[in-house]
């Protein structure tokens, strides 16, 4: 059974939820400390969970977008959460070789990292996101969102917003998850999701002899859903 407790997930998610409705937006210290060893078991980037889902076959990539969400959030810990998501987003464009959807998340990444003070840097990279991306360079582009995320981490840590960082990589884990298990559940196998789950068996532990059903693999695709809801609704955030 596909369970998200290898990453200390429920702990963390709840966290998470607690940090985007309150004020500071900083986590407490018993929280934060949770949050700092799950990451420290190398929360796997988004780049590296959609790979491992391409492995067995053909995946219909754009029919894992979403509409556009907001990028006018006054709390950083929420801002933090939908931008590790909007990255997860790009690679999703990326991954479908969709340039003008590129340009739009990109666009969208530039503005809330702008809300997060650490857009000096990023200008650049928005530029040679739009660039790459009319030119069909796709490779280049992966590169350029893991250098995005990076940079993103990089800037936060430089004003010891470790707290941040981790949310940004949270926030691309959830979406990551969201993306790969709606994927896998709406082009079931039971025999090829036995052959891709090696490849994202940090996200998940099950047993090893047993394949997820299609009623677990609808089950963390809805959970992590409605935790992707909770992070892009406004209203949450006072």
């Amino acid at each position: 059974m596909i369970r998200l407790a290898r990453l200390g997930a429920i702990g963390l998610i709840a966290s998470v939820l607690a940090a985007i409705g309150a004020e500071p937006a900083r986590l407490p210290a018993d929280q934060l400390a949770k949050a700092v060893r799950s990451d420290s078991i190398s929360i796997p980037t988004p780049g590296e969970l959609f790979a491992a889902l391409e492995k067995p076959g053909k995946t219909d990539w754009s029919g894992q977008y979403r509409g556009p969400i907001p990028v006018t959030y006054r709390n950083r810990a929420q801002i933090a959460l939908n931008l590790g998501g909007l990255i997860a987003d790009g690679f999703v464009a990326v991954e479908a070789k969709d340039s003008q959807q590129v340009k739009n998340i990109g666009s969208d990444i530039i503005k809330l990292a702008k809300a997060l003070g650490v857009s000096q840097n990023l200008l650049s990279r928005g530029n040679s996101i739009n660039e790459f991306a009319e030119n069909n360079e796709w490779d280049t582009l992966q590169e350029e969102l893991e250098a995005t995320q990076n940079e993103v981490k990089s800037s936060m840590q430089s004003h010891s917003d470790q707290d941040l960082v981790i949310l940004v990589s949270l926030g691309g884990w959830i979406r990551g998850t969201q993306v790969v298990s709606g994927a896998i559940m709406h082009n079931y196998d039971e025999r090829s999701v036995s052959e891709q789950l090696p490849g994202i068996e940090k996200l998940v532990s099950f047993p090893a002899d047993k394949a997820p059903s299609l009623d677990e693999v609808r089950k963390v695709n809805e959970a992590v859903g409605k935790v992707m809801e909770e992070i892009e609704n406004k209203a949450v955030a006072k």
